[in-house]
């Protein structure tokens, strides 16, 4: 199993968790150069899809510092939790949301995709953004997933993927095992966290191998959408 701190010999939950408590001051700086600011757009993507679905209560997993679940906010009447395991990550969360006014509509929670305490068939939309490749067990997070979502719910999923095309598959690898290291080493506090990040985003099962797992724990009507020739990749999928 892909870990963090390969040398360590706590759990993989374990790592990420502290992993994302030593990055949590710079995660959001690193992720705008490192992307560009294309993940803002991608997350933006994933508002577009979920408001056209106009859910009253949506669970953000892996929120990190919140920006998925502060965007649901602007969706009318829609109550959103955001939960994570990293409680750094959720402060600077927090901060934001303060910062926004929207403290009566988005709550954070330290909280494990895992085991989710909630009900069954309690939200009508879940969304995970960049956060499935850090879960400990895949199946099992996604199971839960479905669990806590009302029939004809929605699960939407942000996730880097390998681009298909070879050509573009060796540059994007060439540009990820340069760039990114460098970003790291000059920036981040912990370069083995974007080590492990960039590690994990190759090994990650996407597209129709991701699709087989959702369909394996129980989803339907699944789309796979692209974004950026492939580097990155939106699962809509319905319970």
């Amino acid at each position: 199993m892909l870990k963090p701190y390969q040398k360590s010999s706590s759990s993989k939950k374990n790592q990420i968790e502290k992993m994302f408590d030593k990055i949590s001051d710079d995660y959001d700086f690193l992720n705008w150069i490192i992307t560009f600011n294309s993940h803002n757009r991608w997350k933006k993507n994933i508002l577009s899809l979920a408001k056209k679905l106009n859910p009253l209560n949506a669970l953000d997993i892996a929120t990190g510092t919140a920006d998925i679940a502060i965007m649901l906010a602007s969706i009318p009447n829609c109550k959103v939790v955001g939960i994570d395991i990293s409680e750094q990550m959720l402060d600077v969360g927090r901060k934001k949301i303060k910062k926004k006014k929207l403290e009566k509509l988005v709550s954070l929670e330290n909280g494990d995709a895992e085991d989710l305490h909630y009900s069954d068939n309690f939200f009508d939309l879940v969304t995970i953004g960049f956060g499935v490749r850090n879960f400990q067990d895949l199946e099992k997070g996604l199971s839960e997933s479905f669990r806590v979502l009302k029939p004809k719910g929605c699960l939407i999923v942000l996730e880097t993927s390998i681009p298909e095309n070879k050509v573009i598959r060796f540059l994007y690898s060439f540009f990820t095992r340069t760039y990114i290291p460098l970003i790291a080493g000059i920036f981040s506090k912990d370069k083995l966290a974007y080590q492990y990040l960039l590690n994990s985003a190759e090994s990650f099962p996407s597209g129709k191998k991701f699709k087989n797992i959702l369909e394996k724990v129980g989803f339907k009507n699944i789309s796979i959408r692209p974004k950026l020739l492939g580097s990155s990749t939106i699962y809509i999928a319905s319970k």
